[in-house]
């Protein structure tokens, strides 16, 4: 089921309004506001963050539980597909790029500067550091919002995928710095494998001997960033050349682009083989 699952959320996000419409995290940030009100609850982060998790992965856990026995389990299939694609990262990546391609195709760097600062949240000081930024926020943004959260879906299943996404806001929401530090750590171990995987993924549909180079002393390092380890070994696999301004600077996220949809691709043939196997 979980690999039929997956199919459907392709269908759902490229060919259906239904993404926006599942993806509401008021209910989740308004939770997140009332924790942090209480100056008690605060003073043990780490038991905050856990308790907060616990809530609505035990009520996705009974529901599952419950419909499993009902129709040989299938009832849990809209269950499962709503969570994956609620669990998915939060807007179009490629569609939140457009202004800026545009502006750099055009050698407008500064149209580029003020589409990239209200866009993407990116704040650059020259055009070379605009462009860097912006393939790094291509890369992560591709990860975290599909790879990681497939990955952990067609592991563990939808309570793990649930899990990511939650951390996600957490951190991205949070205005207390020690919940959202240890939500940052949390994370950060959830992203320690697949971002190695995928990492691996892209030696095999790109240039290997580049990725080989990027990743050897990176691979098994706790302290370096998913966002920029994936970055780099993209980097490298796709060639990238140094930042420019025009059309060559709009081709580098193109490849990068490509890059990404191969890897997705690849999974897709993984999952299907483990299934079909195992």
């Amino acid at each position: 089921m979980n690999f039929l699952v997956l199919l459907l959320v392709l269908w759902v996000e490229k060919f259906s309004s239904w993404r926006s419409a599942v993806q509401q995290d008021g209910p989740w940030l308004r939770l997140l506001a009332k924790v942090e009100r209480n100056k008690k609850q605060l003073a043990s982060p780490w038991l905050t963050l856990v308790g907060m998790l616990a809530l609505p992965l035990v009520i996705l856990a009974l529901v599952l539980a419950v419909l499993s026995t009902v129709a040989y389990g299938w009832l849990a299939l809209p269950v499962h597909l709503l969570v994956v694609v609620y669990s998915l990262g939060r807007g179009d990546l490629w569609v939140a790029l457009g202004p800026f391609r545009d502006s750099w195709r055009r050698s407008d760097s500064e149209s580029a500067y003020l589409v990239a600062r209200r866009d993407l949240g990116i704040d650059a000081q020259t055009p070379e550091a605009l462009l860097s930024d912006v393939q790094q926020y291509l890369v992560w943004q591709a990860y975290q919002s599909f790879f990681a959260v497939i990955f952990w879906y067609a592991l563990l299943g939808p309570l793990v995928a649930l899990a990511y996404r939650l951390l996600a806001l957490i951190e991205e929401h949070s205005q207390q710095p020690a919940l959202q530090v240890r939500a940052s750590q949390l994370r950060h171990a959830f992203d320690w494998l697949p971002a190695r995987l995928l990492c691996v993924s892209f030696g095999l549909v790109g240039n290997f001997v580049g990725v080989s180079r990027a990743l050897l002393h990176e691979l098994l390092s706790w302290d370096i960033s998913a966002a920029r380890l994936v970055t780099n070994v993209a980097r490298a696999a796709s060639e990238v050349t140094a930042p420019v301004l025009g059309e060559a600077g709009v081709n580098s996220l193109d490849e990068l682009w490509q890059l990404l949809v191969r890897c997705a691709i690849l999974w897709y043939a993984i999952f299907a083989l483990w299934t079909l196997f195992l």
